[in-house]
C-alpha cells in the first residue's frame, strides 16, 4: 500500500492545477484526517468537507419534535451520537438525565424489538441519508407493532449539493461523491453537475487509496478538458444502483422540502413518509407542532462549515468551550463530523 500510495501522490503532482474539491461523506473526511491525506497532496489541491455527516445535518426543529414527543410521555428509539445533538435549548441527553425513556440502539430493528416488549409508544428517529433510508422502508412495510412509529430525519445528498452549486458560496471545483450513498442511488443522480456545470467528479470508497485514487481521477479529468463522473468504487457501486432498495424508498416515502441544520429549505431534499403509511409517522400520529426555533448555539459556526465555506479552526469555540466531551455544536458531536474529527486528528 505504501508504494501504492507514493506513486498516486507522485501522479496527483504531475497533474496538480489550483482546484477546490468537496467531499460529502463523514468517512471520507475520517479517512482524509486520520492518515495524514491533506498533507500529502500539492498545496493547490484543496479537499474541503461538505454536509456529509447525517446527524449533524438533523436541525434543532427535529430535535425538538423529539422532546416534545418525550415530555407526552412517549419512549424515543435513536443511535447514541443523536443523544447530544442539540435542539433549541436542550439535547434528548438533558431529557434522559431529567427522567425521559430514551434508549440507545443500534438500528431501526431494535427500536421494533422495544415496541413488541412494552406497552409504552416508541418512536424511532430515522436519521441518515439515502444509505439507511431503505432499512426504514423495510421495517415500514413488514407491519411493526401498534405502538411504534417513526420520526424521519431522512436526507438525500444531490440535493444539497445542488443547493450549494447554486448558491455560489462554497465556489467548489470538484466533487467526490460518498460511495455508501451511492451503493443505493448508483451515480446517475449525480451525471447533471458534471453535464450541466462542467464539474469533475469521482465517487469514492473509504480507504486511503480510494480517496488518493479519486483525486487523481479529477485531476485526470481537468487535464483532459473533461467533465464526467468518474466510479472508483466500481467494487461497490453501479451505475444504477441498488433497484430494490430504490423501489422500498419510492414506496414508502414521498420527497419534500425542509431545511437542513446550518441550511435553509432545500427543495425536495427529505424524505417523509407517505399517507398511506401516516399510521406509522410520528408526525402525523402525534400531531406534533413546533415554533420558534433557534437554529445554532451562540458562537457555533457549524452552518458555515457543514456548507463548506469555513474550517473547524475558524470556529472560537473549537476546542475550548467545544469539545467531544462538552459539544456545543452539531459538528462535534458525531465521530463523522466534521469538528470531532478534526478535533481528534488535526496538530494541537
Amino acid at each position: 500500500m505504501k508504494n501504492l500510495s507514493k506513486e498516486l501522490v507522485s501522479r496527483i503532482e504531475k497533474l496538480s492545477t489550483p482546484i477546490k474539491i468537496m467531499h460529502v461523506c463523514g468517512s471520507h473526511e475520517h479517512t482524509i484526517m486520520e492518515n495524514g491525506l491533506r498533507t500529502l497532496l500539492p498545496k493547490e489541491v484543496e479537499v474541503i468537507a461538505g454536509p456529509g455527516c447525517p446527524v449533524c445535518c438533523v436541525p434543532a426543529r427535529e430535535i425538538d419534535e423529539a422532546l416534545e414527543l418525550l415530555d407526552k410521555g412517549v419512549t424515543i428509539a435513536t443511535f447514541g451520537d443523536m443523544l447530544r445533538v442539540p435542539g433549541s435549548n436542550r439535547s434528548l441527553a438533558d431529557a434522559k438525565a431529567e427522567g425521559a425513556d430514551v434508549r440507545i440502539v443500534y438500528g431501526i430493528a431494535n427500536a421494533v424489538e422495544i415496541a413488541n416488549e412494552i406497552d409504552n409508544e416508541v418512536v424511532f428517529i430515522a436519521a441518515g441519508f439515502e444509505t439507511t433510508a431503505p432499512t426504514t422502508a423495510s421495517e415500514i412495510l413488514a407491519n411493526p407493532p401498534e405502538n411504534f412509529s417513526v420520526l424521519s430525519s431522512h436526507r438525500m445528498i444531490p440535493p444539497a449539493l445542488q443547493f450549494l452549486i447554486d448558491s455560489g458560496q462554497t465556489n467548489l471545483d470538484a466533487l467526490i461523491e460518498p460511495g455508501h450513498v451511492c451503493t443505493i442511488v448508483g451515480t446517475k443522480p449525480f451525471e447533471k453537475f458534471s453535464t450541466k456545470y462542467n464539474i469533475p467528479q469521482a465517487v469514492a470508497g473509504f480507504n486511503p487509496l480510494d480517496v488518493l485514487m479519486g483525486v487523481y481521477m479529477i485531476l485526470r479529468q481537468v487535464k483532459k478538458g473533461e467533465a464526467k463522473i468518474d466510479n472508483e468504487y466500481n467494487r461497490a457501486v453501479k451505475d444504477e444502483g441498488n433497484i430494490l432498495a430504490q423501489k422500498a424508498i419510492d414506496e414508502v416515502f414521498d420527497v419534500k422540502s425542509r431545511e437542513w441544520r446550518g441550511f435553509p429549505k432545500i427543495p425536495d431534499s427529505i424524505l417523509e413518509i407517505k399517507p398511506e403509511f401516516e399510521e406509522f409517522n410520528a408526525r402525523e400520529k402525534f400531531d406534533i407542532v413546533v415554533k420558534d426555533v433557534k437554529e445554532a448555539p451562540k458562537g457555533c459556526i457549524c452552518g458555515p462549515i457543514l456548507r463548506g465555506i469555513a474550517k473547524p479552526t475558524d470556529c472560537k469555540l473549537f476546542r475550548k468551550e467545544c469539545t467531544p466531551m462538552n459539544p456545543i455544536g452539531a459538528c462535534m458531536v458525531s465521530k463523522e463530523g466534521t469538528c470531532n474529527i478534526a478535533h481528534r486528528y488535526s496538530p494541537l
